[in-house]
């Protein structure tokens, strides 16, 4: 928990992080806002329950609106990266109520990222690794030095490496298990649950497990405000490789119409 006042940040992270993922962010947004940064179920210091429907997306959302009455709040701004992110979508849709802003990274619309596995032969083949997370026993090929590998800095990497060592392995594939599509892959066309609150699209073109291609028609899934902000050079872990920008961005898109 970061900052003495303005409006609640709540900022969830993706696979394999934990809350320090933020720590850039934080610092820019702590003299404006009250940030807190989660650790999600089976991560870092955060309970380990067993079962796969313990990761479910409606439990990864029910954790984010506890935290948010925790703090004495009845709404809050909702930031999240990769599975933080699809729990950011979620939360925003299914408890709208209590999302003031949403802002994603490097998570496309659900719908988005869902007709890309359906049609985008490339999205497919980069989705290899979540079928691979989702067969039995993939938590045991895991270390702690292998998922903190994406991580720049020795002492940063050592920081990822002792919370992964406090993570549960399981527990993290349990996401990809619960709640990632598996093939056939097959094209939702269900009316989509249209947000009224501004939305923040941040994503790095870069991204090898999510194309930006998924992006396309966003606009038409959302009744609110849409801002989406697309970074040359960065990858996935966008918010680690533009800390700077993405700290920018977020913070003059959270002050703008205050």
């Amino acid at each position: 928990m970061a900052g003495d006042s303005g409006p609640l940040v709540v900022m969830i992270h993706g696979f394999p992080d934990f809350w320090y993922s933020w720590n850039e962010q934080i610092k820019a947004l702590q003299s404006t806002h009250r940030v807190a940064a989660i650790d999600q179920r089976g991560y870092n210091r955060s309970d380990k329950p067993m079962g796969l429907d313990n990761y479910a997306i409606s439990k990864l959302v029910s954790d984010v609106a506890a935290v948010i009455r925790d703090m004495g709040e009845k709404k809050a701004v909702i930031v999240g990266h990769d599975w933080g992110g699809m729990v950011a979508w979620s939360f925003a849709m299914s408890k709208p109520e209590m999302t003031d802003r949403l802002a994603v990274l490097n998570l496309p619309h659900p719908k988005g990222l869902n007709r890309e596995l359906a049609n985008n032969p490339d999205q497919q083949r980069n989705s290899q690794y979540a079928r691979a997370f989702q067969l039995p026993g993939a938590h045991k090929l895991l270390t702690a030095e292998r998922l903190a590998g994406w991580v720049k800095g020795e002492a940063k990497r050592a920081k990822y490496i002792e919370a992964m060592k406090r993570s549960d392995f399981e527990a993290m594939l349990n996401y990809y298990k619960r709640n990632y599509p598996r093939p056939p892959y097959e094209e939702d066309t269900s009316d989509p649950v249209r947000l009224k609150m501004p939305v923040l699209l941040i994503h790095g073109l870069d991204d090898k497990a999510l194309l930006h291609g998924a992006l396309n028609r966003t606009w038409e899934w959302l009744d609110g405000d849409l801002t989406m902000v697309t970074i040359p050079g960065a990858g996935h872990f966008v918010h680690h490789d533009k800390p700077s920008l993405v700290s920018r961005t977020l913070k003059m898109w959270l002050l703008r119409d205050r």
